[in-house]
């Protein structure tokens, strides 16, 4: 039935299928950046960690412990790597604020050291001002907080940033 062996063998095929699929999905959130030097390192380290835990369920195939280890380890992997891309907020996105009082919301964030970019439009209840801002993942949350701050109603939207090429000085 179940040995001792076999649950460690169903442990070890479950960290490791949880590791494997937990940098795959990084890897991908590398790929979708563009960071390719970074998804090619961690592509190599998911695909030696799926080889060894492939390995470990082929050879103990006629315990059904060690092919649900497999299973759950892959759901949890997933769990674990879009927990981890969130927690490291790789990236930069474009957080833009769609609201009638773009000069105060504007002046307030760039007083808190943000660039914004303002744009005159017509919604369908008038006037509306279109702010760009570029920042960090890890930022848009402040920019989105500070905005609130002049603006409670203001609609906000995130955007991922591929690439962007742009001249600081």
């Amino acid at each position: 039935m179940f040995t001792a062996a076999g649950l460690s063998t169903a442990l070890v095929v479950f960290f490791a299928r949880m590791c494997d699929v937990g940098l795959g999905t990084i890897r991908h959130a590398m790929i979708i950046r563009g960071q390719r030097l970074m998804a090619f390192s961690v592509a190599f380290c998911e695909a030696l960690i799926w080889v060894y835990a492939v390995s470990r369920v082929i050879s103990s195939v006629s315990d059904p412990m060690t092919s649900l280890a497999f299973a759950l380890g892959f759901a949890s992997g997933t769990y674990v790597g879009i927990t981890l891309e969130g927690f490291f907020k790789i990236g930069e996105q474009v957080v833009r604020v769609f609201t009638p009082y773009g000069t105060e919301v504007a002046c307030s964030l760039r007083d808190a050291g943000f660039r914004v970019t303002v744009f005159d439009g017509q919604g369908r209840d008038g006037v509306v001002n279109l702010l760009f801002v570029q920042v960090r993942r890890r930022q848009a949350a402040k920019v989105a907080a500070l905005a609130r701050e002049v603006d409670p109603e203001c609609y906000i939207v995130f955007d991922d940033i591929r690439g962007a090429d742009t001249v600081r000085k």
